[in-house]
């Protein structure tokens, strides 16, 4: 009966630890994680210089790499040839002819209604031989086109020299001005271009992945660095959802970081529902099938991001 009893007192015992074993053990377990950032170059280039190691830690600002982009360098002299000739056609329509083209205009008209004056005396003289029939048809005719073509170019060059010694026309200024302001677009979208050459870090981050090597041909959008904020820390865990109304968005919870040996308390920010595909990433899956898997995203108060790395095991104090 002792040897029963004995026995009967240690199952009682192993089932009173379990329990207890079982009821502590029901806590949310998680990771830290930081804001990723991805960057990628505008322009096509082969890397020339990368300046960066896996795991370093840079600042904003820093130039992490150099990509080579002569087909950029040879537009921008395309686009400054073409600013160049504009800028001369605008300064050339506001500032109108020059005495040079004012004595040029001039003496043509002068040439032209000479010749005019000249055909017209022979015009005259030859119709009224004509009318006597002194001269040919033929040559009546001859001497009609020459006093036509006089005239003609003298109304020609009479419309040059009214252009030229007229003034500045508003329309001729527009049109040029508008072809510098194209120009200008151009040279100073070549110009952009050619800058985003380098990779610039844009904030403090720490350098997790460098996709290319130098010599390697990068594509537009193509993330050649993956890296962390080192700034920003936000908790993640995965709750079923059968337990999620026991949580609440904006209520504060503490945090235990068991192998840093710290404690944070953190306010939950959001609740995201994970796709299917994603739903075993619960730490413990012990839920019903088809349950509906969601995240929990919680962030820091009042605690310094830089002693956290990126997925650190946190725990979440509290019990399901």
């Amino acid at each position: 009966m002792k040897t029963l009893s004995t026995f009967a007192f240690l199952m009682i015992f192993a089932i009173i630890f379990i329990s207890c074993g079982e009821k502590s053990s029901k806590v949310l377990e998680g990771k830290s994680k930081k804001e990723i950032i991805s960057l990628a170059p505008k322009v096509p280039g082969r890397i020339l210089k990368i300046r960066i190691n896996e795991g370093q830690i840079v600042r904003k600002g820093d130039t992490l790499l150099e990509i080579s982009v002569p087909e950029v360098e040879a537009k921008i002299l395309q686009a400054e040839g073409a600013l160049f000739a504009a800028d001369n056609q605008y300064q050339m329509a506001v500032r109108g002819a020059t005495q040079e083209e004012k004595n040029q205009v001039t003496a043509i008209y002068n040439t032209a209604l000479e010749q005019f004056q000249f055909a017209e005396k022979t015009y005259q003289r030859i119709s009224k031989m004509f009318k006597d029939s002194l001269v040919t048809g033929q040559q009546y005719d001859e001497v009609l086109a020459k006093f036509n073509s006089a005239r003609l170019q003298l109304e020609a060059a009479k419309s040059k020299k009214d252009e030229v010694l007229g003034g500045i026309r508003n329309e001729k200024i527009n049109i040029t001005e508008g072809q510098k302001k194209q120009a200008q677009g151009a040279y100073r979208e070549a110009q952009v271009a050619y800058s985003e050459r380098f990779i610039i870090a844009p904030k403090d981050m720490t350098i997790e992945t460098i996709a290319l090597h130098e010599g390697e041909l990068a594509l537009p959008g193509y993330n050649i660095i993956v890296g962390y904020d080192v700034h920003s820390v936000y908790f993640r865990f995965t709750v079923p959802e059968s337990k999620l109304m026991e949580f609440k968005r904006n209520n504060e919870y503490e945090i235990e970081l068991p192998f840093s040996k710290k404690t944070v308390k953190g306010k939950l920010v959001s609740v995201k529902e994970l796709a299917k595909y994603a739903y075993k990433t619960s730490s413990y899956p012990n839920y019903q099938l088809g349950e509906s898997v969601y995240e929990l995203r919680i962030e820091p108060i009042n605690f310094s991001a830089d002693s956290i790395e990126d997925n650190f095991t946190a725990i979440l104090k509290h019990s399901l």
